[in-house]
């Protein structure tokens, strides 16, 4: 589907109609975010524009994919969302908590897998009780409690994807910024990983989540595609 296609597609489903006109506020809504990096060395250094007015809203309740071209600019677009980087232009609001899950790792390579969720439950501020409950749940729901007390540098490509997934999923955020959250797992992870998300979806919380690809379309409500440095609404239909 071409960004001519998209775009008709976007304008007959709706997919785009003002975030304060629907009936429930978003949990994040971002509006003409633009940006841009320098590259190379005076006097040859350029401007490249990587985001030209890219949109989300994301609704309590709802599964949003991002899909785009490697280099489209779908990551930057996530590092803005949840704060992480700067944006040049545009509007970006958020409400309630938020959980991030970044496409490559942050972890700490001789901290063990325990010590990485008791790390992030005091960022989080969490109490133990708390923290043992959702890292017990966590450890099972993704199946790797037997690497609990195993350092990272020594975790295979797979757990260490799990325990990434598992820091952003530990404090139950209201909005989960996922990026390339499944690259890594094995068929029953992969199902394991949606039974997740489709349980959060309907406790209301709102998940966007970055894919090179979407196979399966009927999990999503929507889909963005990212295409030329905007965003294009595509709605999913069941």
């Amino acid at each position: 589907m071409n960004e001519t296609d998209l775009a008709e597609q976007s304008a007959e489903d709706g997919v785009w109609s003002d975030a304060a006109q629907e009936d429930t506020p978003p949990l994040l809504y971002a509006r003409a975010v633009t940006k841009a990096y320098h590259h190379g060395v005076w006097p040859w250094r350029r401007l490249f524009p990587v985001l030209k007015g890219a949109d989300v809203a994301l609704r309590p309740g709802e599964i949003v994919g991002l899909v785009g071209e490697n280099g489209s600019g779908k990551s930057t677009l996530m590092k803005i969302l949840v704060g992480a980087l700067g944006r040049d232009g545009g509007t970006v609001e958020r409400s309630g908590s938020m959980g991030f899950c970044p496409q490559d790792p942050i972890l700490y390579e001789r901290l063990t897998c325990d010590e990485h969720f008791e790390l992030f439950a005091k960022a989080y501020g969490m109490e133990q009780p708390d923290l043992d409950e959702s890292r017990s749940e966590i450890y099972e729901a993704l199946g790797f409690a037997g690497w609990s007390g195993v350092r990272v540098e020594e975790l295979s490509g797979g757990t260490r994807a799990k325990l990434n997934l598992g820091l952003a999923l530990l404090p139950d955020p209201d909005v989960l910024l996922l990026d390339e959250p499944y690259a890594g797992f094995d068929w029953d992870t992969y199902q394991r990983f949606w039974e997740l998300t489709a349980e959060r979806r309907a406790a209301g919380r709102g998940l966007l989540i970055i894919s090179h690809f979407i196979a399966d379309q009927e999990r999503f409500d929507r889909v963005l595609h990212l295409v030329e440095g905007r965003t294009v609404g595509q709605a999913v239909v069941s």
